[in-house]
């Protein structure tokens, strides 16, 4: 039995249990030679005795002998230098009134290797030895024997072997065999092995099995899970190979096998260089088959897929990141049992080469992306995106001022972008049902002058933004008669045609800040700030659909009515846009904040500054347009109720009255403001809120619980600090002596844009995760839509550590994918393999 992270070859040529020659037994010689290199440290609690003409040592009483990298303790030592031997033994406790108790036993460390039993032979030469009720444990797994034999450095051999993972003296799981063969940093073999759980022998064994005896990878057999998927059949799923093919790289080919003839391949490769790249590339292939041939419900489908992912840190300023997926839009709905797969609609691939330049502050990059909509099957491509931006750069500013000292026109600075961009798409046309296909490409270059004089207390930020667009065709509309009647057709022709469009637009805008301050020192409040962030901006754009640009064209309607339209509206960037603009837009920012007072009685205490809540409002006017010139007001706030509770929201209001059309199911704006017609100064169009929290508790002395807020919120300004309310109260948190962790969200949102048919929308999301114990762990998870009245995609997940063996439990109760999993395997990498599963989902028959 072997996986990926631990795996094992046999090689039967190599497998022996026969008992070697003994190789402790020296031969004798009428001519002793005194055979040790090198100085042996000795010592015992209550005698060293040395024999000086038969060159023989014993100690006694805790004895300890070391030499080399060899040391050996036990209660009685017996060395033979002329045989270079060491035979130990333990001692009968004396407080152990059936004298069957042995204390001090022989424990032998050799390098890395450890050895525990009753009595050894060692021969402190060739490293080989007998050892009596022995056992040997080693990171996390550890063998034990009657009689251990070792015949040289890496090789033992043992009766009545046992074989486990699990760290405690009378250990939960095990394996027993009548004779193991060690090959230490390779592999355990054993022959009719016994598994054990609980004391309990499994009642049929195994003719023989191997268990890994080495860390790190190996190549080896992945056993598969199998089990029964409904109309599907009986199936085997993730059986394969797992080849280590260096320290670098490794490759792992899974499959499926159903007995109704489906299947499904996959390959996995990874490989890694440390500093320089990694990555991997997965690929697969199904083939779904369900029902009986001749049945009316009977269906064979065909999927594939294909991932890949690569980072590479070329130089220190160049990198590569490819996050790509490739799939059949039936793939994950086939062969995923994951809700977030089953759940996905848009597969996004992403692929950048960025090069930067440190110095200069420039940077170029070079990107492929795809989006895949696996419902409709649309699929957006651009390849390729080239982008180069130059940094800001002031040509003006002198090498010796700075700060205050810097004159107006130091501060004139300019920066530049550039983009490259071929687009390609395929979207499904709704009345043929046939995929359209377009493919787009363009150039776009911008240019932006920038300043930032500061006259006393006011922030001025004028800009100046051109924009230069270059492409390779343009459209033409224009009615003409179709070909299969004498009727006139609206026709849209592309003309290829080297086209430049350019556009440019002026802003200016400041903004300075008001502070009010008030100290009541009262209820621990020692002051309370306001501060007022006024701001006011303005904006200039020619009306670039005058004929002067060129940049829009004009045909007649069967009306006889003039009708103008932009050429290179189809444009990958658009076209030059219409309408003048001369808008001056307007925000008011609201910071409320207090600071609290120091606890007199408290050495310790600090002041706190709490920021209660900011409240912003924006809204405009344009001078050019012909109508509706005033903007809607929007109005957004943010407050934290202490470390517990984040609150948000925003609200959008509209001056102007609306007129039903197509009997009230829709409304448009008219020219005429609310107050005019008895209707107020503004009516509400859209409201919503969100409010969350995210909290948890650490068990901690006195079995009380510490809660832990999850998020904070800074603010600018000297009374940055994160928001406390906690500080201010007396009051206790929950006592809850368990570990835990609590999200809930909450979202509200009313659009009353048509007065005729107000759209509410709220929802309540949840995530609770519990330690109920040490080896408990409970979470669930899901979503509550109130307008709907309906749970979404609940989740139960029950976790249990049965520390050698690990549980896992996990039901989805309602829903398309509604279902539950139950699986309990053994921890040890290297026995993963051992596991029971039940799956009950809409493939099983659920």
């Amino acid at each position: 039995m072997a996986q990926n992270a631990d795996s094992v070859v046999i090689n039967k040529n190599n497998i022996s249990f026969e008992t070697p020659k003994d190789s402790i037994a020296a031969q004798d010689t009428t001519k002793k030679k005194f055979d040790v290199d090198a100085i042996i440290f000795s010592n015992a609690t209550d005698s060293v005795t040395f024999d000086v003409v038969n060159k023989k040592m014993f100690l006694f009483g805790k004895g300890d002998i070391t030499y080399k990298k060899t040391n050996l303790k036990s209660a009685k030592i017996y060395v033979d230098f002329t045989k270079n031997l060491l035979d130990a033994h333990g001692e009968i406790d004396s407080a152990d009134t059936s004298k069957s108790k042995l204390i001090d036993t022989p424990v032998l460390k050799e390098e890395d290797e450890v050895y525990e039993g009753t009595s050894l032979k060692y021969n402190f030469k060739t490293q080989a030895g007998f050892i009596s009720m022995a056992k040997n444990g080693k990171e996390d797994k550890r063998y034990e024997g009657e009689k251990v034999k070792k015949v040289d450095k890496r090789t033992y051999f043992i009766e009545d072997g046992l074989y486990t993972t699990c760290d405690e003296d009378t250990p939960h799981t095990y394996f027993t065999a009548e004779k193991m063969k060690v090959m230490q940093n390779d592999k355990i073999i054993a022959r009719w092995i016994f598994m054990n759980v609980g004391g309990v022998p499994f009642p049929i064994p195994l003719p023989f099995g191997v268990f890994p005896n080495k860390s790190g990878r190996r190549s080896g057999i992945i056993a598969p899970s199998y089990g029964s998927a409904g109309d599907r059949g009986f199936y085997f799923r993730n059986g394969g190979y797992f080849f280590a093919l260096s320290d670098y790289m490794d490759l792992t080919l899974t499959g499926d096998y159903y007995l109704q003839g489906g299947y499904g391949l996959r390959s996995r490769y990874r490989y890694t260089k440390r500093y320089d790249f990694n990555g991997n590339l997965n690929g697969g292939i199904s083939k779904i088959i369900s029902g009986e041939q001749g049945d009316p419900y009977y269906s064979e489908r065909f999927s594939w897929n294909l991932n890949v992912y690569h980072h590479q840190e070329i130089d220190p300023s160049t990198t590569l990141d490819a996050n790509m997926q490739f799939l059949s839009s039936q793939y994950l709905q086939d062969n995923s049992r994951n809700l977030n797969d089953l759940l996905q609609q848009d597969i996004i691939s992403n692929a950048t080469l960025v090069k930067r330049w440190d110095e200069s502050g420039n940077s170029i990059s070079m990107n492929y992306s795809r989006t895949q909509n696996l419902e409709s099957g649309n699929i957006s491509e651009v390849l390729p995106s080239v982008s180069f931006n130059k940094s800001i750069e002031y040509p003006f500013k002198s090498k010796t001022s700075f700060g205050k000292d810097q004159k107006w026109y130091e501060l004139i600075g300019y920066n530049y972008s550039g983009n490259f961009q071929n687009n390609r798409t395929k979207i499904k046309n709704s009345v043929t049902g046939e995929f359209d296909r377009e493919i787009r490409g363009g150039f776009q270059h911008t240019v932006r002058f920038t300043a930032s004089p500061k006259i006393g207390y006011f922030n001025f930020s004028p800009s100046i933004n051109y924009r230069e667009l270059w492409y390779d065709k343009r459209i033409k509309k224009g009615f003409e008669y179709n070909n299969d009647s004498s009727a006139l057709m609206l026709k849209e022709k592309t003309i290829k045609q080297i086209s430049f469009v350019r556009t440019f637009d002026f802003n200016i805008s400041t903004s300075t800040k008001i502070y009010g301050m008030m100290q009541p020192n009262i209820l621990g409040i020692q002051a309370f700030r306001h501060t007022l962030i006024p701001s006011v901006n303005y904006n200039y754009r020619p009306d670039f659909s005058d004929k002067k640009w060129g940049y829009f064209d004009s045909y007649i309607d069967t009306l006889g009515k003039r009708i103008k339209y932009d050429k290179f509206d189809r444009g990958i960037y658009g076209g030059a846009g219409s309408g003048e603009q001369q808008r001056v837009g307007f925000s008011l920012g609201n910071v409320f904040e207090i600071k609290t007072t120091k606890d007199p009685n408290d050495t310790t205490s600090q002041e706190q500054k709490i920021q209660l809540l900011n409240l912003n409002a924006s809204s405009g006017y344009n001078f050019a347009a012909d109508s509706l010139n005033l903007s809607d007001l929007n109005v957004d706030f943010r407050t934290q109720i202490g470390q517990l509770l984040s609150f948000n929201g925003n609200s959008t209001f509209t001056f102007y009255d609306v007129q039903s059309s197509n009997n009230g199911r829709s409304v448009y704006k008219i020219n005429k403001f609310l107050s005019d017609a008895g209707k107020g100064l503004v009516r509400l169009t859209n409201f919503g809120f969100n409010i969350s929290t995210s909290i948890s508790g650490e068990k901690i002395t006195g079995n009380k619980t510490k809660i832990k807020n999850e998020s904070e919120t800074e603010n600018d300004g000297n009374f940055k600090k994160k928001n406390d309310y906690i500080e201010l109260f007396e009051d206790e948190m929950p006592d809850l002596t368990i570990p835990w962790n609590l999200s809930v969200n909450y979202n509200y949102n009313i659009n009353k844009s048509n007065p005729n048919n107000v759209i509410k929308n709220s929802g309540l999301g949840l995530n609770l995760s519990i330690s109920l114990t040490q080896a408990w762990r409970l979470t669930f998870r899901g979503n509550y839509d109130f307008s709907q009245k309906k749970l979404n995609a609940p989740q139960v997940t029950v976790y249990r550590d049965l520390h050698c063996w690990e549980m896992n439990f996990t039901w989805n109760p309602i829903g398309t994918y509604r279902g539950f999993r139950f699986e309990i395997r053994m921890k040890a990498p290297e026995l993963q393999d051992i596991k029971v599963t039940k799956t009950k989902d809409i493939y099983s028959g659920f």
